[in-house]
């Protein structure tokens, strides 16, 4: 399914076969699920992809090519390709272990093709061994769904009570973490939303409300899933002294004006950008253990469009999965 520029929605189209590049692999993709990134590509909201464009970057893929220079996996070999799909490897922060923040970095389906289609290459160095107890499309969720809200729950420290507003795809997963950590989930939904608040207690959130209402006892960390900058003070006011607010998205409307008596008193506030390969492979260790278990919605190839108009209408719970195969 190929992008064409803002507001376009993805079309089928004949593509040339991908070059297979040193230190490449080639894949068969299997399934691939669909994140609200892909969704601010397409509305034109992230202003620097490249077109024409595959989307599509939580891809479960089997090895079919290898290229050279390339050793890392063996044909027939289920991988998974995450967002960060290449770093310099030499600017000051790759250097020093942050390669998430690399000024010259390339993201799969974005400046990179992606998974919304048959096949795909991707450079080995940034594929994930992803747990053989999961379905391709049980899987798929957490290459970003779930690395973007681990790296999220880590920057919360040691946070027992949490909250997670707007309670989608990521934080379906990492409630489910937290919960194993023997944290305290309170989950913020859109108003009148009774079904998702049904679907967060089902998952061990102790409280389910609207993300405008407070919750019953003050928050020691809040991760913001939501694109909604008025979330912010919300979050602010809910967490108590020397709580943080974490922002997750790659994306956020404009933050309203608040007053510092919202962040004073050691609060902090700060957002989470891309992922390491690190927490690719801490995750996908840890997420069997907990175990995580996903939510999805199928959809088939064609019907990308379709399953982005249903998370732009916020009438997913857990996560929309592309099958490709």
């Amino acid at each position: 399914m190929i992008f064409s520029g803002a507001g376009s929605p993805l079309r089928e189209a004949e593509l040339p076969r991908l070059e297979l590049a040193p230190g490449q692999v080639r894949l068969n993709v299997q399934a691939c699920a669909v994140c609200r990134t892909d969704l601010h590509i397409v509305d034109g909201e992230l202003s620097d992809p490249k077109v024409p464009l595959v989307l599509g970057h939580q891809i479960v893929g089997l090895v079919t090519e290898i290229g050279e220079a390339a050793s890392r996996f063996s044909v027939g070999e289920r991988v998974g390709v995450p967002w960060l799909g290449w770093t310099d490897g030499t600017c000051r922060f790759c250097r020093a272990g942050r390669e998430n923040l690399c000024d010259r970095a390339k993201f799969t389906g974005y400046q990179l093709d992606g998974g919304f289609a048959e096949e795909a290459v991707a450079d080995e160095r940034y594929c994930l061994q992803i747990p053989e107890s999961y379905a391709d499309l049980e899987v798929a969720p957490l290459l970003c769904a779930g690395l973007i809200g681990y790296r999220s729950l880590v920057m919360t420290g040691d946070a027992e009570r949490l909250g997670l507003y707007g309670f989608g795809a990521s934080a379906h997963i990492i409630a489910q973490v937290a919960r194993s950590q023997a944290r305290r989930v309170f989950a913020f939904t859109r108003a009148g939303d009774e079904e998702g608040q049904l679907f967060a207690r089902s998952l061990g959130a102790e409280w389910a409300g609207s993300s405008t209402e407070k919750p019953p006892e003050q928050l020691d960390a809040a991760i913001i899933f939501a694109p909604v900058g008025e979330l912010i003070p919300a979050a602010l006011a809910a967490v108590a002294k020397g709580g943080v607010v974490v922002c997750a998205g790659i994306h956020m409307s404009e933050i309203p004006s608040f007053s510092y008596d919202l962040l004073w008193g050691e609060r902090e506030l700060r957002s989470v950008a891309n992922l390491t390969r690190r927490d690719g492979e801490e995750f996908m260790q840890l997420a069997p253990k907990v175990p995580v278990r996903t939510e999805i919605r199928e959809f088939r190839l064609e019907e990308a469009n379709e399953a982005l108009q249903h998370l732009r209408a916020g009438e997913l719970h857990g996560a929309a999965v592309l099958k490709i195969r």
